[in-house]
């Protein structure tokens, strides 16, 4: 079996790559020639990781999956949520949006929060979604070199650790993605 992974973001592709089977050939976006941004128009993570897999599979044909990411801060409502990784401007600064995030928290006296992934798989002429949350906090300083995006703020609960500060192997145990993915597998597993 071949599917496109579609996204633009190595870490992502890194970490996905590490769980899925050997058996699945796992394409990028760059592997089919798809340079341009995809859409994310959709006002939840959901809409946003079927759009991106509907603009693939019309686009250029391949069977394929994407996802979408935000992180939930409860006492912010929710937010930054489907604008993560645009939460402090245009520019997808991972520093400029923890920094905006660390502020908005600064005089909060909860720091509960989750990181909330959506797979979307188009195969064969069908749609289906993989859920995948990891429930935590966030730090009130940053912590750790390794993972990506909001990782250095993000302890996942139970752990006295960073997202950042463990190994990719232990993040896709525990971590949103992960779990998503994994749900993915089992489903392809199935077929």
């Amino acid at each position: 079996m071949q599917l496109v992974f579609a996204t633009n973001n190595g870490n992502k592709l890194k970490e996905v790559q590490e769980l899925i089977p050997n058996h699945i050939k796992l394409l990028s976006l760059a592997d089919i020639l798809c340079i341009e941004d995809i859409p994310e128009t959709q006002p939840t993570i959901e809409g946003n990781a079927i759009q991106k897999a509907e603009y693939v599979k019309t686009n250029y044909g391949y069977d394929c999956f994407a996802d979408d990411t935000g992180l939930e801060v409860e006492v912010l409502n929710g937010e930054p949520g489907v604008y993560s990784a645009r939460y402090a401007g245009p520019q997808r600064n991972a520093e400029d949006n923890m920094n905006k995030l660390l502020s908005e928290l600064e005089n909060k006296n909860s720091r509960s929060a989750q990181f909330k992934t959506v797979v979307a798989l188009h195969l064969k002429g069908k749609l289906k979604t993989f859920t995948g949350v990891c429930t935590g906090e966030i730090t009130s300083t940053k912590h750790g070199e390794g993972g990506f995006g909001y990782d250095p703020i993000f302890k996942a609960k139970g752990y006295t650790k960073t997202f950042a500060e463990i190994s990719l192997d232990e993040k896709n145990k525990i971590g949103h993605r992960g779990k998503a993915v994994t749900l993915l597998i089992d489903y392809l597993n199935s077929l």
